[in-house]
């Protein structure tokens, strides 16, 4: 018998089951729109990335925040994007210079299954790839130029230096050394918070929404996000790897430091538990806060995968 907790998630899981399906099929038609143009592995390799089971949570949050905001028409499309943005971060995550890891989203990693060059040049190839569809997305949503300019920037800044990608290489500098909860904040506010913050505040943009609501739209995705990946760190020394559909104990086997680590576990939940008041707080102000929204962050650091 399920716990209530669990039975909550569960419910919780359910509720954006739809989305995820609508996004699973934005995907599929991205791949179908723009893979032909990749010949050979390394298409082969982008189409299996994307195509993996994976939550959709950045592109659900993306939704969430367009219809708070009001937005009306096929925002799909970004979504899609978004998501395509994260699996290329995914791959490049799990390459041997990186995490060097062997299972994701339930199965063998992209490098382990078309070799760590392909898995590589995917992985590059899959960030314009991902601008491309977010500028025809604008475009199906009648967005103007300015604000088509604004959503494609912000996204490349996202999975950029100031981003992901910098938080990733602050990640791997960390390794080995111990870190004050400062600088893993700063890591992790790049390399997972930044695209999480960026589906929130797209949302808003894609709405057409400005000033003191696009503000709460980007503090509740900051704290959602970091709140996301503290979940992680916890799950990383809770759960199984057939519960992650990942290498479960991946932190502590490359002495990297994490929030458990430096908090505990209840003072990691707490941390977590804050940070999701906090952007809930700011959305609320801003009459903002929708029962999507919140489920979105209490699903943020009560998941169990």
């Amino acid at each position: 018998m399920p716990t209530m907790p669990e039975q909550a998630l569960r419910r919780e899981s359910a509720a954006f089951a739809a989305d995820k399906d609508e996004i699973d099929r934005a995907i599929a038609v991205s791949c179908e729109r723009y893979l032909p143009e990749v010949d050979g592995l390394v298409g082969d390799a982008i189409h299996y990335g994307l195509t993996g089971e994976g939550k959709r949570m950045r592109g659900i949050l993306f939704l969430c925040a367009f219809r708070a905001a009001g937005g009306v028409g096929d925002a799909l499309g970004l979504a899609a994007a978004i998501e395509i943005v994260h699996a290329y971060s995914l791959l490049h995550d799990d390459l041997p210079c990186m995490d060097d890891d062997d299972v994701r989203r339930g199965r063998p990693t992209v490098h382990r299954v078309f070799g760590v060059a392909a898995g590589t040049v995917a992985g590059v190839a899959m960030v314009p790839l991902a601008a491309v569809a977010a500028a025809d997305a604008c475009a199906t949503l009648g967005l103007p130029g300015e604000i088509a300019g604004e959503i494609v920037a912000e996204l490349m800044r996202a999975s950029g230096a100031g981003g992901m990608i910098g938080g990733q290489l602050l990640d791997l500098e960390g390794e080995k050394r111990p870190l004050g909860l400062e600088d893993l904040e700063r890591i992790h506010r790049a390399k997972t918070g930044a695209l999480i913050a960026a589906a929130a505040t797209l949302g808003g943009r894609a709405a057409r929404t400005d000033g003191e609501r696009l503000e709460a739209l980007a503090r509740y995705g900051a704290d959602v996000g970091l709140a996301f990946q503290i979940a992680d760190d916890v799950l990383d020394v809770t759960a199984t790897t057939g519960q992650l559909g990942k290498t479960v104990g991946r932190d502590v086997a490359l002495q990297k430091s994490t929030y458990p680590g430096l908090l505990g576990i209840e003072g990691a939940n707490r941390r977590a538990g804050a940070l999701i008041r906090d952007g809930c707080d700011a959305l609320d102000s801003a009459g903002l806060l929708t029962p999507e929204l919140a489920r979105i962050a209490r699903f943020a650091i009560e998941r169990t995968s």
